[in-house]
């Protein structure tokens, strides 16, 4: 499946600051590569769970479903999350920042309650360790005790996203 780069129909085109900043149709500003960051948080806690993108398919099958859909860049295809593991998530509410090249998600997730295909809740488990020695990488610590499920009975042998 190739990226469609193109700004699909269901989306007003951009003609005025005064448009895309106070109106009322939804006109997304997406990058060279056809995607909008969209950061998704959890709607009861506020935790952000992940940072993903869409295209103007996986934002139109959002709007539609009303459940979150992103492009998945390491895999260069379309993708329903939650559809192998069953943690879907459920969209709460849909924002767009004042230029409309961002896109915020308020969910809730069925089943174990976790985002992170590594098992975690959130994608955002550990956090940078500030003001380390300098000249030297920084550390990470972990922020979540323990994973919420375990990725490898879930996915099996499906070849993991992450790419080096």
């Amino acid at each position: 499946m190739t990226l469609d780069k193109s700004i699909p129909a269901a989306f007003a085109a951009r003609s005025t600051v005064e448009q895309v900043e106070e109106g009322l149709a939804l006109a997304p500003r997406f990058d060279a590569d056809g995607l909008i960051p969209c950061i998704t948080t959890d709607t009861s806690t506020g935790e952000v769970l992940m940072l993903g993108y869409m295209n103007g398919e996986a934002m139109q099958r959002t709007i539609a479903t009303g459940e979150a859909h992103y492009w998945s860049r390491s895999r260069q295809c379309l993708w329903h999350k939650g559809a192998t593991s069953g943690l879907v998530q459920e969209v709460v509410e849909m924002r767009i920042d004042d230029d409309q090249d961002a896109v915020w998600l308020r969910v809730r997730i069925g089943g174990s309650g976790a985002s992170c295909h590594v098992g975690y809740r959130s994608c955002f488990y550990r956090s940078v360790e500030l003001g380390g020695p300098p000249g030297k990488p920084a550390r990470l610590v972990f922020t979540e005790s323990q994973k919420s499920f375990d990725p490898e009975a879930v996915y099996g042998d499906a070849p993991n996203p992450t790419q080096l």
